[in-house]
């Protein structure tokens, strides 16, 4: 159990000094970052809903 333990230890001593070593990003980049990935986001999801209303429209004629 000592041996498991350790590990566990060794593992999390492990990952602080790799955590430390991380090149994060700055305030600025973050929010810049976040931005860019919900303003993509919301133009495909409009791109796709404007495919899925003019497939269901040709759907829709040709069925009926």
């Amino acid at each position: 159990m000592a041996n498991i333990t350790e590990q566990i230890r060794s593992f999390l001593q492990e990952s602080r000094q790799e955590l430390k070593r991380v090149n994060w990003p700055t305030r600025e980049e973050a929010i810049r970052y976040t931005v860019f990935v919900v303003g993509f986001s919301l133009v495909l999801a409009l791109f796709l809903g404007i495919l899925d209303f003019g497939f269901m429209q040709a759907i829709e004629k040709i069925i009926a």
